[in-house]
Order: C-alpha cells, then structure tokens, then sequence
C-alpha cells in the first residue's frame, strides 16, 4: 500500500452514531456487514484524506485491497438477482466516512460492470466481471460527452457495423477511472438509438486524449474513439437499447451516490462536534453558544432525514425486485448530496479559520462533495425527474 496510518488513534477516538442500523429498512446480515467492515476501514484505510500525489496508484490499491477482502463481491455480483442496494449503500456511506477516494474506487468497480451485470450474456459476464470482482481490473463508464452530460440523448458518438463487427467514433469525457481501468462500458449512438459495448482498454483506435484534474483528486479522462472495432460479442443486451440500458445502471446507483455523500456528511458532523466540545471560546466551549447548538441541531436533522430517503430507496429496490425506481432514487440523490453540501459548510464554519486550511478533514470534506451534486444526474435534473414522476401518477 501507498498510505501510512499515521494518526489512527486519533480518527478512532471520534465514534460516528450508527443508531439508523436499528431501522427496520435493515436485516440482521445488513447489520452484521456494517459492523465488519467498519473494523476492516479501520485497519486498513489511511487515516488522513488522500493527498493528489499519485492517486491512481492509491486507486489501485484500494481496489486491490476491497478486492482481496471481498468487499467487491457486492459491487459485482454474478448476476443482476445478486444486488442488494440496502448492502450497496452501506458500504458507500461506510467508506465515504472513512474516506471520499475509497468511496469512488469501490463504487466505480460497479458502475463500470453494472450494465453486464444486469444485461449481459452469461459468457459476458464470465469473461468481463471476474477481474473486477477480485480487484485486479479497474473498470469505467464511458457515458458523458462534451455535449451530452445529463441529455444523454444527445451523444454524437457514433457506430456503425462493419465486417468485423462494429466501428466505434467518438469522445467521452469526464470519465472516472480514465487512464487507469482496463476496460469499458460504452455508450454510442446506433442510428435513431444507442447501444452499450463492452470495451477493452487495448483495443486499437481507443486513447487516452487527456488526463482531467480534478478539485476533489481522482482519476478522470477524456476518451477519444477513432475507428475503434469491437467484436459484435462485445454488444451489451439489445441493440438501441442503450438509453434503457444506461438509465437502468444509474437507478441503482444514484441512491447509493447520496449513501456516499451521506456517509461524508456523517463524517463532516462527526468533526463539528469534535471540535465544538474541544474549541474553548468566551470561557467556556464553542458548543456552550445556542448559536452553534443550532447549527448542530440542523446537521442532525438533514442527516437522518437523508438516510430515511437513501434507505427506503434501497429498500424498495430490495423488496420490489423492479428494474427501476426512478422516483426513489432522484430524490434520494437529490437531498442527501444538498444536504451534505450544506452540513459540511457548516462543519467548515464551525472549524473557523482551521476549516479552511489546506488539508484538514473538512477543506477535504467540502472539495469532496461538490462533484455529486453533479454526476449521475445533475440536482436540476433530479428536480425534473422527480416532477415528471408526479405528473405521471
């Protein structure tokens, strides 16, 4: 590993409520995997956030290590019957509290393959899921496009059948794990439709054109296509049935994003009452003041209030066995990924001057969460969803 654990008796003096497992949206197991793995966080991710230096080699690791403790196990289960959301969501809020890049290495191990996962043939899924499972392939999903972000009806990468199969042409942007997986799901426009391929990295006509850098540090890549042939064995599901395919994918994860956020919020309010019991101030403690009682006060309300929507989310996926829960998951991304904006600004205010600091937890905390809010469907585009959804009962 690429990380020390330096200060770890100090990260685990601060004990995060974990009272919402007693929810009835959870089971015992559910319970049970919670616990372990809040030991295995402990034990084996860095105490302190990850620092820019070589993130795609800390990605690697963190991979390696989820995948040989079978964390991974959850995010690429042999077949789409082997999700369960509620666990999903778990494992995100569980790490995003430990760490945002921990987060994002685990759940783009289930982006990247989910569209197999649930759509795939059972060759595709014994060729291309095995090495993301066990954490030694790193796996993206090549979606957004410079002009075509949250419309993803508007995508201009093109393919077309030749002999050999189908010629892929085209960019893909703002791609997690840009540069450093080793294989792709991506989406191109097949006549008035699109279809999702499963792509190797090596694949010749697939580069690389340029390496983003990001606020909160994790790899992201523009994808240029040129010519790019693939076998008609790399076809995920139907033809045309991308949009169907994409939106599918993204049901799943766009609860589990405002798991993730929740899980940073967790963290955020964690450090805000740490402080605020510790920081003396007019002779006595910065928690003594209403004002700050206050801020806390609505800290802890946005956070259960986010977990309640994230869960029930999870739980009506879980329970339902339906492909899409469109509803549910909007919303749930749409207020846990705000709320933890708003509770981690707080959190900074609350730290003062040693909030805004260049690599303290929470200037890390606030960098961290902005992105979501943006991925996965923008918060304006959950918004629309969600009205859409209401107009339509």
């Amino acid at each position: 590993m690429h990380w020390t654990r330096q200060g770890a008796n100090v990260r685990a003096a601060i004990v995060s409520d974990q009272s919402y497992l007693n929810w009835p949206f959870f089971e015992e197991r559910h319970r049970n995997l919670a616990g372990e793995l809040e030991g295995w966080a402990k034990g084996n991710l860095p105490a302190h956030p990850i620092e820019r230096g070589d993130v795609d080699q800390a990605c690697r690791d963190l991979v390696a290590a989820m995948g040989e403790a079978g964390w991974l196990n959850y995010a690429v289960p042999d077949d789409g019957h082997g999700f369960d959301l509620r666990t999903i969501c778990l494992i995100r809020e569980i790490l995003g509290r430990h760490g945002a890049l921990a987060d994002f290495a685990f759940a783009m191990q289930g982006l990247g393959t989910a569209s197999i996962t649930l759509f795939g043939t059972k060759d595709q899924r014994s060729k291309w899921l095995p090495g993301p499972r066990k954490g030694q392939v790193l796996t993206g999903f090549a979606l957004s496009e410079p002009q075509a972000g949250s419309d993803i009806s508007a995508m201009t990468t093109l393919v077309r059948e030749v002999a050999a199969g189908f010629e892929i042409s085209g960019t893909k942007t703002w791609i997690s794990n840009g540069g450093i997986a080793g294989q792709y799901v991506v989406f191109a426009k097949d006549g008035p439709k699109s279809t999702a391929f499963v792509v190797s990295t090596d694949t010749p006509g697939l580069t690389i054109s340029d390496r983003l850098e990001m606020g909160s540090p994790h790899p992201m890549a523009t994808l240029k296509f040129d010519r790019c042939v693939v076998a008609p064995e790399a076809v995920i599901g139907d033809r045309g049935a991308g949009i169907r395919i994409a939106l599918s994918t993204l049901d799943i994860f766009r609860p589990s994003v405002g798991a993730a956020a929740l899980g940073l919020a967790r963290r955020a309010f964690d450090e805000a009452k740490e402080r605020a019991t510790t920081r003396e101030i007019f002779g006595g403690k910065l928690a003594d003041l209403q004002l700050v009682q206050a801020q806390l006060a609505d800290m802890a309300l946005k956070i259960d209030a986010a977990a309640l929507l994230v869960y029930r989310a999870a739980w009506a996926k879980d329970s339902s066995g339906a492909e899409r829960i469109t509803r549910e998951a909007a919303m749930a991304k749409l207020f846990a990924t705000d709320a933890a904006q708003e509770i981690i600004d707080s959190a900074v205010q609350i730290w003062g001057a040693a909030g805004v600091q260049s690599g303290s937890v929470v200037e890390h905390l606030y960098r961290d969460i902005r992105a979501m809010r943006i991925y996965e469907g923008a918060s304006e585009v959950q918004k629309m969803v969600i009205a859409r959804t209401v107009l339509a009962q």
